[in-house]
């Protein structure tokens, strides 16, 4: 049976809840950032700031000097997930399949075989459309496509408002012609990679052989093989399931305070944990730790990670950063757990400045380079000398 899959994405989902709440803000530029922090970076922007180059993780300062105007909001995540539990609330009695996305205004339906209940999926689709807009306020986009991938491709093409129905049999049509940034999973790295081969639209990656492919990404041919025409057998998870995540444990064999041997089980962990969500074409926007001492005495921190990573050497920076945060105390730590979570498709966007976008690209090629070595030799046929004991 061919699928159907309704995507709901809330365009600008924080700025549309503080609009709900505060008609001032409508018609006018506006960036959720927190205030007062020198440090303090967009949580989220506008159609109108976005139009003026604001972005997603851009400094404040950076921020309000390209958007002048702007009018800048705190940041309210108990808001934006109360508005999430009633969008889920109202789509709930379609379909026991519905993923929502992060507190950030997406939500997938598997609607498959339910038309005899409710009609057709364009009409489940609009019903709800109109049912949010009437309750809560906000208009969101909508789409309807036999799978996930090309369901989120169809909300991004009518962006910042709109409908779009891809019917089964047309999903290369749809992405042929479309630039590869536009395609859920496709990571800035690939996009840098095919840049050198002057490769910028899905077409031309769709001409490509799988044996040509796999000479250029290695792992990942299989994924973009795929991905660029429309197949994408991902089931929408049932409502209530926890979200996915990559949880890594290690146990001390001797109770430790060393930091060589904190360190070197954190990278074993990271290491682990990469390939995992580099496997799941995933990348982590949190990374958690939880320290267990020796009597008894546990410690949790957790760090948010922008943009979205799933590199070792990214990971283990900030997992090194929030060890040395939560590790306070003198006494022997016996266990050691790092939780990687809120797993999205890795950001496609490059980065902003010339020098931080070398460094990535070096880092990428490092790990990409390793993976395909250890795929082909096996594991232990490349080791970072951090993990090895002393």
């Amino acid at each position: 049976m061919e699928r159907s899959i309704i995507h709901i994405n809330v365009a600008d989902f924080a700025v549309a809840v503080e609009r709900v709440l505060d008609r001032r803000l409508r018609d006018r530029p506006v960036i959720i950032a927190p205030g007062g922090a020198a440090r303090a970076s967009v949580y989220d922007m506008s159609e109108e700031a976005y139009q003026a180059g604001v972005r997603k993780g851009m400094a404040l300062r950076q921020a309000l000097r390209r958007c002048s105007d702007v009018r800048r909001v705190s940041p309210h995540p108990d808001r934006y997930e109360q508005a999430m539990k009633e969008m889920f609330r109202r789509a709930l009695p379609y379909s026991p399949l519905i993923e929502p996305g992060d507190v950030d205004g997406h939500l997938f339906m598997d609607v498959t075989g339910t038309s005899r209940l409710f009609g057709p999926p364009v009409d489940v689709a609009w019903r709800l459309h109109k049912q949010v807009k009437t309750d809560l306020g906000f208009a969101p986009i909508w789409s309807v496509a036999p799978n996930k991938l090309v369901a989120k491709v169809a909300s991004r093409l009518v962006k910042p408002a709109g409908e779009y129905i891809v019917g089964a049999g047309e999903e290369s049509s749809l992405l042929a012609p479309l630039p590869l940034f536009l395609i859920p999973g496709i990571e800035a790295g690939d996009l840098r990679r095919l840049a050198e081969f002057n490769l910028s639209r899905v077409f031309q990656v769709g001409v490509l052989t799988p044996e040509q492919l796999e000479t250029i990404f290695g792992a990942r041919s299989r994924f973009l093989f795929d991905a660029v025409r429309g197949i994408d057998d991902s089931p929408v998870l049932e409502a209530g399931r926890k979200p996915p995540r990559v949880v890594g444990d290690h146990e001390f064999p001797d109770d430790t305070n060393t930091a060589a041997d904190l360190e070197r089980a954190v990278y074993r962990l990271v290491e682990q944990a990469g390939a995992d969500m580099r496997r799941q074409c995933r990348a982590t926007r949190r990374i958690g730790i939880i320290l267990d001492y020796s009597d008894g005495i546990r410690h949790i921190r957790q760090t948010p990670l922008q943009p979205a990573s799933a590199n070792d050497l990214v990971l283990f920076h900030a997992a090194q950063a929030l060890l040395q945060r939560s590790w306070v105390r003198r006494v022997r730590i016996r266990h050691i757990r790092l939780i990687f979570d809120r797993l999205v498709f890795p950001p496609a966007q490059l980065e902003l400045f010339p020098r931080a976008r070398a460094q990535r690209q070096r880092q990428d090629r490092l790990v990409g380079a390793i993976d395909s070595i250890r795929n082909r030799f096996g594991q232990r046929a490349v080791q970072m000398g951090r993990t090895l004991a002393a």
